[in-house]
């Protein structure tokens, strides 16, 4: 039995069943291939469901599990780990030709895999928020922030983080399709997205480059509140190391 065409015909009903799937008497198991070629497929569609929840509701059962079929056709997966099954789903969607008309869909699924990929990203202790407070000034803006492995930023030309509250009933639709700049942390295992502002964006893109306080503050620009945005981070457990 040749492994690649048996799982190529594991996910294409088109394909012929492959050489070597025989019931106990020898004949071709047509049958006991369907059923578990079904069971295969609503697997990994039941894993994207989960794993793209705002997705879903966006566009509603019928429509994702049409997407969702043919998308794990095109990309089956390729290790025995579930849990962030679906990496390439996004760009999928892009390409999408009936998700067209949602421009935004994509960049939705961009914030639910950033989310995943928050989630399982590695443990570190937060910066004790006393430490900042005993360095002078000078020392702060020669300063360089480690951020959380779990921490994810993300910017779209869509609303997407009201999209995303919206869609799972944590917020109001957005009022105006205008571009947000998203953060994602974690804190207490539970990581959630906060918009930012455009400067407070760009900061902590700076800090997680490795940039000095000063440098970051400086392609932040003079509209930073830098006390907001610290609190913010300190807050969510997004800093776990300085140094400099």
């Amino acid at each position: 039995m040749n492994q690649a065409a048996f799982a190529a015909a594991l996910l294409d009903p088109d394909l012929p069943l492959p050489l070597g799937v025989v019931d106990p008497a020898g004949r071709p198991a047509q049958r006991r291939f369907n059923i578990y070629r079904n069971s295969v497929t609503q697997g990994l569609g039941a894993a994207l469901e989960t794993g793209f929840p705002a997705v879903l509701a966006l566009v509603g059962p019928a429509f994702f599990r049409a997407m969702a079929l043919r998308f794990l056709r095109e990309h089956p997966p390729r290790g025995r780990i579930m849990m962030l099954y679906g990496a390439e789903f996004a760009d999928f969607i892009a390409g999408f030709a009936p998700a067209q008309g949602l421009g935004y869909l994509a960049d939705v699924a961009r914030l639910e895999q950033a989310l995943r990929e928050s989630y399982h990203a590695a443990d570190a202790t937060a910066l004790p928020a006393a430490q900042l407070t005993q360095m002078s000034e000078a020392q702060l803006l020669q300063a360089r922030f480690r951020l959380a492995p779990s921490l994810r930023l993300l910017r779209s030309d869509w609303p997407i983080g009201s999209i995303w509250a919206a869609a799972l009933g944590f917020g109001p639709p957005p009022s105006q399709m205008r571009a947000e700049h998203v953060m994602i942390a974690r804190k207490d295992f539970d990581p959630k997205p906060q918009v930012l502002s455009p400067e407070a964006y760009g900061f902590v893109a700076a800090l997680e480059r490795g940039a000095p306080l000063h440098l970051a503050l400086a392609q932040a620009g003079q509209e930073l509140d830098l006390g907001q945005v610290l609190a913010l981070l300190i807050a969510a457990d997004a800093l776990v190391g300085v140094s400099g």
